[in-house]
């Protein structure tokens, strides 16, 4: 080799993205405003650039102080980042002045790419955050807007129109569109009830989006979150009711899984969904390593006559289909037992579905298997003093009967209700045509392994 180094210089390897203008109030807690929205248009697999409005000191329990920058600023920072990228989406939150509003108003109206325009005026904390004077130069942005997410309390700001439901959430998308907004999506986060109701209202038509209310007060920085969201599906070219339903599903799962920090109530997540996605890998491969210490030890005599399954969730699963399980189930055979076929998300449904309802009670729990139940299982639990609960199919009411898939989640909440804390083992009694099972959850795949491994053995 003559002493001559083999190293070569690597090639760069560029990858290209969309990129998402945001002009809005930086935020030091980090939860909101223009931390958030990067944050969440990287998680959207966006560039984000950005143009800072205000500066905020600020955590999850207020707003101590704010200095807006002169409008002049945020001109040439907007001006900076179009001048050098091709920005296919932007969005707006804090703008704080009525010269600030008015400025962004004007680099918008010869903008080539679509405006979310989230009037942002008053913080979760109920600081304001928004000059009284701006409320009424907003009109002149809202025009301007591929689409305005006020909330309810926003959206009667700007139209008169006091929000209480779906109705009045209709009228006043459609007077923001009579303003001359291209859509509306008036967001029902603050409007009470169990079912949160986000009304998008176009020329075309009115939708719809919801999702069951989660009870907590962690939703600081969501209605920042939600309305990047929107921006990056619309930088990646999503139509615009495609973009919202994506971006309302993010944003209720970012609401269910928040960042417990700070002293306040904490945060939306805004990287849930990515590490949701990151995380299937590693659930199907422990599905795995269950199914393969079960074949080792031959838990034949558990299998129940419909099979057993083991089921894992992504950490932030919210659906079957995120769920790693046997396809085909695990069945017995002369030799012992051996899964029918491999593991693939969404492979099952009876198992999945209670462990997504047990979720609901204790978010911790990731894995579960259904294990056969009878006399000897019954002294089997008995011994192992495990905290067992269980329901009986024999009370559940018609109602829940006749809504298919929701059998597991009425059995999970009385299951839950009839113990202190989170159970080890739920029985399933059984009833007509419906055989009786044992399902064993846990944390993580390792102590499910070793929880059906001792009630084998307690069996045994």
């Amino acid at each position: 080799m003559n002493g001559e180094s083999t190293r070569v210089t690597r090639r760069p390897a560029p990858v290209s993205k969309p990129t998402v203008l945001t002009v809005a109030g930086s935020d030091s807690g980090g939860g909101a405003g223009i931390q958030a929205d990067l944050k969440t248009i990287e998680a959207h697999d966006a560039f984000g650039t950005n143009a800072v409005t205000a500066v905020t000191a600020q955590h999850t329990r207020g707003v101590e102080s704010t200095h807006v920058l002169p409008a002049e600023e945020v001109a040439a920072q907007i001006d900076a980042v179009r001048g050098d990228f091709d920005v296919r989406a932007g969005k707006t939150g804090m703008l704080a002045t009525a010269e600030v509003v008015r400025t962004v108003a004007d680099r918008a109206a010869d903008a080539a790419f679509p405006l979310v325009v989230d009037p942002v005026m008053v913080a979760a904390s109920g600081d304001r955050l928004l000059d009284p004077e701006a409320e009424t130069a907003y009109e002149g942005l809202v025009a301007e807007a591929a689409l305005v997410t006020p909330n309810a309390d926003e959206a009667e700001a700007l139209t008169g129109v006091d929000v209480v439901g779906s109705a009045s959430a209709e009228e006043a998308g459609a007077r923001l569109l009579e303003m001359g907004a291209a859509a509306a999506l008036v967001k029902g986060g603050h409007v009470p009830g169990e079912t949160v109701r986000d009304v998008l209202v176009t020329p075309e038509r009115t939708r719809t989006f919801e999702h069951p209310r989660v009870a907590t007060d962690a939703t600081h920085g969501s209605g920042c979150a939600l309305s990047a969201a929107i921006a990056a599906r619309l930088a990646h070219g999503d139509d615009l009711a495609d973009a919202v339903d994506a971006a309302t599903d993010f944003l209720a799962r970012a609401v269910r899984y928040p960042l417990d920090a700070g002293e306040g109530a904490g945060a939306v997540h805004h990287a849930v969904g990515l590490r949701n996605r990151a995380a299937r890998d590693s659930t199907a491969e422990a599905v795995r390593e269950v199914v393969a210490d079960l074949a080792d030890a031959d838990a034949s005599t558990l299998v129940p006559e419909v099979g057993m399954n083991v089921v894992g969730a992504t950490p932030y699963a919210e659906d079957p289909d995120e769920t790693a399980a046997v396809e085909g189930r695990i069945t017995r055979t002369f030799a012992g037992v051996k899964p029918n076929r491999g593991v693939r998300f969404g492979a099952s449904s009876h198992v999945a579905r209670f462990l997504l309802a047990c979720r609901e009670f204790d978010p911790a729990l990731r894995f579960a298997a259904n294990c056969r139940f009878d006399s000897d299982v019954e002294s089997a639990l008995e011994s192992l003093d495990w905290p067992v609960a269980e329901y009986d199919r024999g009370a559940e009411p018609d109602a829940v009967k006749a809504q298919e898939g929701s059998t597991m989640q009425w059995g999970a909440r009385r299951a839950f209700e009839s113990v202190a804390g989170t159970p080890v083992a739920v029985v399933d009694r059984g009833e007509v045509g419906k055989e009786a099972m044992t399902k064993v959850v846990a944390g993580d795949a390792e102590e499910l392994a070793e929880r059906v491994l001792a009630l084998l053995d307690a069996v045994s």
